[in-house]
């Protein structure tokens, strides 16, 4: 569990005490690919943090799939929204590769408070970050080039170009998986 405990100290900056307590809420677990952490309509109950592996967060909008975010090492995972509101899912989360995750269950997340004594402010900022992320990814659809797109995902994702379908990539960088092939044939050559 070393990359997870790592990893919350670097992004929350949470004492070794109260991680000794936070640590142990989280359990291991297997996602084989092709499976589902949650499906769109169902209700998400847990928090995952990426220990291995790709999956892939879309939804079925009227007239195709969206690809919304790639998750990879080192991030976390779950729909939001359900988690939080008890809403059903806007989202599914399926893994694109066998993946191993370190899971915190609803119930234990909710609790957190009584286990961590800073967890309200560190729940912030970890909303504050997932939020930044997303005004970056939004300014980047609207600001950027499709071209521009592209080469910024793939300088911070190389790995997942090898690991996921172009057309997921595509459609999560807004563009037809055309466009993306033919922005990947000038880049090569």
């Amino acid at each position: 569990m070393n990359e997870l405990q790592d990893y919350i100290i670097s992004y929350f900056g949470i004492r070794s005490a109260d991680l000794g307590k936070l640590a142990p809420l989280f359990e291991q677990q297997t996602l084989e690919k092709g499976a589902f952490f949650v499906e769109q309509g169902s209700y998400c109950d847990a928090l995952s943090f990426v220990k291995e592996g790709h999956l892939r967060i879309f939804a079925d909008s009227e007239s195709k799939e969206v690809t919304q975010w790639i998750s990879v090492k080192g991030h976390f995972i779950t729909d939001l929204s359900s988690l939080i509101f008890d809403t059903t899912a806007r989202f599914s989360i399926q893994a694109l590769t066998n993946c191993q995750l370190y899971t915190i269950q609803k119930s234990s997340y909710r609790r957190l408070h009584e286990v961590v004594s800073d967890w309200p402010k560190l729940e912030k900022l970890f909303l504050a970050k997932c939020f930044i992320t997303l005004e970056n990814r939004v300014f980047n659809l609207l600001s950027l080039s499709a071209t521009q797109r592209y080469e910024h995902y793939f300088e911070q994702n190389k790995e997942v170009f090898n690991q996921v379908p172009l057309q997921y990539i595509a459609s999560l960088l807004g563009m037809t998986p055309e466009t993306l092939s033919r922005i990947r044939t000038n880049h090569t050559s």
